[in-house]
């Protein structure tokens, strides 16, 4: 790939506001296709803008107010975008979880984000219980706009829709009517709940101004137009995913297309060819199965000839050709967040000639902090510090010593809903978040992390995995003293201690002992959701070392 004529546009002072750039695209673009369900229904600029409009009035009706809380909880699809669309130009707050929280979580979340109203789906509703969420009045069908649950005045108002809008706007509803609030930068925006556990939620709170200086990034540093199109595989519930599969490309007049679940690699390829997306947001894990089973067989079976030089560079562009067509020929960027990528499989992306980067963030930046195009990306890096956050290495000499990541800025978080223990612990006393991850810089401002004083993982579909709360789950089966979850090339492995002396005193048979692995691990998965799911259950034999605090030193454990 040729190094491409382009300079990113230098910050302005304020931050475009991203209700502002959303309001353009929408005016300008009035009749185009906006936000579409592949193989669905697709919704015009026209046909979004008006049902946030509808949205709004129904909100009116039922007596939400600028600041009040509103949970959005379904599956990823167009109808979820403009759900979100409605709920954030209305300056309510969004709360959007994940739609694979067991419903116990999200009854609670639902309840302590203090949620006045849901808008949820048809898979999910009927799992949750209303009783747990007494402050929830109304609740909608995000599926078509119905009602699940209604106030009598709020029931009234939708039966009266259609008419009352058009008595609103008698000379029908147009561009010239779209007007989205900007005055709001320092108004709370999103509650995003980084877990679905039960004990001390800790909800991220983001301001307006954050989502709009991670975006106007986006567009200084990857710009996108009209002509675009993007697939969208990450949650909406994730910030990495809201943010940079929807508001960025969005804003930007770009065409979405929902996939609405985890697409199976046959589907996923079809709608990259039908689709052309000009960027794929995914996290290494997904780029490193492509290359291990599209590429790497492939390169096996030239053997010698894949390493001779000359011919090797000619065959590892071929194989890069290809890859770049399968994903639909249009590809101007790929894009990795959340983990490091594996470094023979960067090699092999570098002699590829893959417009590849991998950035760094978190829930607590909206979420970017680090980033570089792909022609001056450095292997093995995570970018340089984004120009909207002040980032540093707390080390004394931090090209060579690795520090802890500090970050102040913009676009970072305010802190958490109703968790003010967890402020005072994340943020420094001159207000810089702390990472828990640990870092180098180089020269050049790239980053390198060099390990995690966190212990989350990220699944293949950007969503984050907690090991304690599995941990929690595993504990409590019979049996099992302790555990430590470990993940192992994207699986989820659980190395048990087991509790010897309740096997004895159960004077269990040699078969019902060897069972024991399998029954943990399926009697875990029944209360553990899908994308944190246990693939497998190895016993050790003697406990885990401990710290003085006794706390399990998981680093000596993989």
């Amino acid at each position: 790939m040729k190094h491409p004529d382009f300079k990113p546009i230098p910050r302005s002072e304020k931050d475009p506001h991203y209700l502002s750039k959303l309001e353009k695209v929408v005016k300008s673009y009035w009749n185009d296709p906006a936000i579409c369900n592949y193989g669905g229904r697709k919704y015009s600029y026209a046909e979004v803008a008006t049902i946030i409009e509808k949205t709004h009035m129904l909100l009116e009706a039922a007596g939400v107010k600028k600041g009040d809380k509103i949970t959005l909880c379904a599956r990823n699809t167009a109808e979820w975008a403009i759900a979100f669309l409605a709920i954030n130009t209305y300056e309510a707050v969004v709360v959007p979880l994940l739609a694979d929280f067991l419903p116990e979580s999200i009854n609670h979340l639902v309840d302590h984000s203090d949620s006045v109203a849901l808008f949820s789906d048809g898979d999910i509703w009927p799992k949750l219980d209303i009783a747990q969420m007494p402050k929830v009045k109304n609740v909608f069908n995000i599926s078509d706009f119905s009602l699940y649950l209604a106030e009598k005045k709020v029931e009234e108002a939708y039966q009266n829709l259609n008419e009352n809008f058009a008595a609103r706007y008698p000379d029908g509803f147009g561009p010239a009517d779209v007007h989205y609030p900007t005055d709001n930068d320092k108004d709370l925006a999103v509650i995003n709940y980084t877990s679905g556990t039960t004990s001390a939620p800790k909800g991220v709170m983001l301001r307006y101004e954050c989502f709009s200086a991670t975006i106007d990034y986006g567009h200084r540093y990857l710009p996108n137009g009209h002509a675009d199109s993007i697939v969208s595989m990450l949650p909406m519930g994730h910030i990495y995913g809201l943010t940079y599969e929807f508001l960025y490309p969005l804003c930007g007049g770009v065409c979405i297309y929902y996939l609405g679940k985890t697409p199976s690699p046959s589907l996923l390829l079809k709608a990259m060819k039908d689709v052309k997306p000009y960027i794929v947001i995914t996290v290494p894990l997904v780029m490193e199965k492509v290359y291990k089973s599209g590429v790497a067989p492939t390169l096996k079976k030239l053997g010698l000839l894949a390493k001779l030089p000359g011919i090797s560079n000619v065959i590892f562009q071929a194989a890069g050709k290809k890859l770049l067509e399968a994903f639909g020929g249009n590809i101007r960027y790929f894009v990795m967040g959340g983990a490091a990528l594996n470094p023979d499989v960067e090699k092999a992306f570098k002699k590829m000639q893959l417009p590849y980067t991998v950035g760094y963030g978190m829930t607590e930046a909206a979420p970017l902090l680090a980033f570089r195009c792909w022609w001056e990306y450095a292997a093995g890096s995570c970018g340089r510090a984004v120009d909207c956050a002040e980032v540093r290495i707390d080390s004394e000499d931090p090209e060579h010593i690795a520090g802890e990541i500090l970050a102040k800025g913009t676009n970072i978080c305010s802190g958490y809903y109703k968790y003010p223990e967890a402020d005072s612990a994340v943020f420094t006393a001159d207000g810089y978040l702390h990472t828990g991850d640990l870092g180098t810089v180089d020269g050049d401002g790239n980053i390198f992390i060099r390990g995690r004083s966190k212990t989350m993982f990220l699944s293949a579909n950007g969503q984050n995995i907690y090991p304690e709360e599995l941990e929690a789950v595993l504990n409590s089966r019979p049996y099992v003293a302790e555990s430590v979850v470990v993940d192992r090339g994207g699986k989820l492995v659980a190395l048990v201690y087991l509790d010897q002396k309740a096997i004895d005193d159960a004077k269990l048979s040699a078969e019902t002992v060897s069972d024991i692995p399998e029954d943990i691990r399926r009697s875990a998965n029944k209360k553990l959701p899908g994308y944190s799911q246990i693939t497998k259950v190895e016993i050790v034999t003697v406990p885990f070392e401990k710290t003085p605090k006794m706390s399990i030193k998981r680093f000596l454990y993989s």
